[in-house]
């Protein structure tokens, strides 16, 4: 029976915001947890000490009953601590159990990949090995037995298997559940098959059919959708692809079938302490749906800072991305020069692959009437270009669930996405027809397609009353954590019941 009152879960996370992030799971980590525990609710989390979190600073302290903890890994025995903190939070007390293991965590301060040789490190299946046996011995040391634990992508992904293997007959896990929740569905956690031995779970696991092993590899990712009691994803679009879509499946699509019915998505939330145009720090002139005159002075100030002339009939498209294939800026480089045809400004701010910073410096040299961009990241510059173009491109080849149109929604900046994932979820194609829609959206991969909805937005952005009843329709949006943590809750419940 799911408890009526507070539920107690504990967070479950590779990566945490402030103390480290390589991306958006490290802000899920953060809000998610401080939202529940503001409705009311008991979260824990656990996440690994890297070497780049300052003890000091974070006053992160030893906890005497949860020291010298020893554990075998395969042959090797090792001993790791876990120690106390909590999220640097004004409004609530979350409390952090960081997991202290000098040789797989303190002595690096990158997460998942070595920066002397650009890959992955060598050990990585041991070291969230750690992580997910760490769960159970945290729980048997400390007494404090969840309601649900809470796993997040592949690096959690063997969790569910040792609580439904290894710690079955355990009397005081009888009665939790674990929700394992897919990030991004191709990054799975793949190691060769002899790191299974060093698992410690049992022998018939071994294997493709019934056990955790996909293409003769040991899978992170499969195990956690073997074994957990419910799966979610960060969009409810996303959820459906994976199911559906063998592509996006990563060739879990079949197992992801045969679970269908305990498989869910849930939208990530925005902090809109942070992003939200009424209360941006970073941006020239706040302004909210009333006041929308003053998004045009952030449209002026960011043409200046890029050396473009301002013209208010002309609509500035921002662009902020990672700069890969998975993103789209494939369509947007090969369609370049003819978007360059239409009576648009263009400001872009990404890091990625060198072939597209190669491509856009060229065009930049050749469009510089038309075309500003920064490479690299510049958590300021995104703010602004939020704030002052009056589109937003996003044309995803695919996207779990997606920030930037959110944002863009509630600045008042159209979004112009692929109809794909979260974006799915969250941009409704505006319609002539009916007039309703608070964005544009195109379904083919294609520059072509991408070009045409470009320039019907363009046409659209013409006609001045128009334009100002999609932009009002996004800016109604309520994206806050509060709204997705409320949903997370009933989740929690239903798992609860299964």
């Amino acid at each position: 029976m799911a408890p009526t009152k507070k539920l107690k879960i504990l967070f479950v996370t590779s990566e945490l915001f402030p103390f480290v992030k390589t991306g958006g799971l490290a802000d899920v980590s953060t809000a998610l947890p401080q939202m529940l525990t503001e409705l009311g609710h008991e979260v824990r989390i656990l996440v690994p000490k890297y070497g780049a979190i300052d003890s000091r600073k974070y006053k992160i302290h030893d906890v005497v009953r949860l020291k010298d903890i020893n554990l075998k890994i395969g042959e090797k025995d090792v001993v790791f601590s876990i120690r106390s903190s909590f999220l640097p939070s004004p409004k609530v007390r979350v409390q952090i159990y960081f997991l202290d293991n000098q040789e797989y965590f303190g002595s690096r301060k990158s997460l998942y990949i070595d920066p002397l040789t650009g890959n992955d490190f060598k050990d990585n299946d041991e070291r969230f090995i750690l992580l997910n046996r760490a769960i159970f011995e945290l729980i048997l040391k400390l007494g404090w037995i969840p309601d649900i634990i809470h796993c997040n992508d592949w690096q959690c992904g063997l969790a569910p298997a040792y609580l439904k293997t290894v710690y079955k007959n355990e009397p005081q896990f009888e009665h939790f559940k674990i929700l394992f929740t897919i990030h991004n569905l191709l990054y799975q956690g793949v190691f060769s098959k002899n790191s299974f031995e060093k698992t410690g779970l049992p022998a018939e696991l071994c294997a493709e059919n019934n056990g955790i092993l996909m293409d003769g590899k040991l899978n992170f990712m499969k195990s956690g959708l073997m074994f957990a009691d419910c799966l979610n994803t960060v969009s409810p679009g996303y959820a459906h692809e994976i199911v559906h879509d063998k592509e996006l499946g990563g060739g879990l699509h079949k197992l992801l079938d045969k679970k269908k019915n305990v498989v869910f998505g849930v939208v990530n939330g925005i902090d809109d302490s942070e992003w939200h145009p009424s209360r941006d720090r970073y941006i020239t002139e706040k302004y909210d749906s009333k006041t929308l005159t003053q998004k045009e002075e952030n449209k002026k100030a960011l043409l200046e800072r890029f050396g473009l002339s301002y013209d208010p009939g002309v609509p500035v498209i921002g662009l902020v991305s990672r700069l890969y294939e998975s993103k789209g800026i494939d369509l947007v480089m090969s369609s370049f020069t003819k978007l360059m045809k239409l009576p648009v400004k263009v400001i872009l701010l990404g890091t990625g692959d060198k072939k597209y910073h190669s491509a856009i410096e060229k065009f930049g040299a050749k469009f510089q009437d038309k075309f500003g961009y920064y490479l690299g990241f510049s958590d300021e510059l995104a703010h602004w270009i939020e704030a002052g173009a009056d589109m937003f491109l996003m044309p995803s080849k695919y996207e779990p669930c997606g920030l930037n149109q959110m944002y863009s929604l509630v600045y008042g900046t159209v979004p112009v996405v692929r109809h794909t994932g979260g974006l799915v979820d969250t941009v409704s194609r505006y319609s002539e027809k009916n007039e309703e829609g608070n964005g544009f959206a195109f379904k083919e991969y294609t520059s072509e397609a991408l070009l045409k909805e470009v320039e019907r937005a363009v046409k659209v952005f013409q006609d001045k009353k128009t334009w100002q009843k999609i932009v009002k329709n996004g800016m109604k949006s309520d994206f806050t954590w509060k709204s997705s943590a409320k949903e997370y809750v009933d989740l929690y419940k239903k798992v609860l019941s299964i």
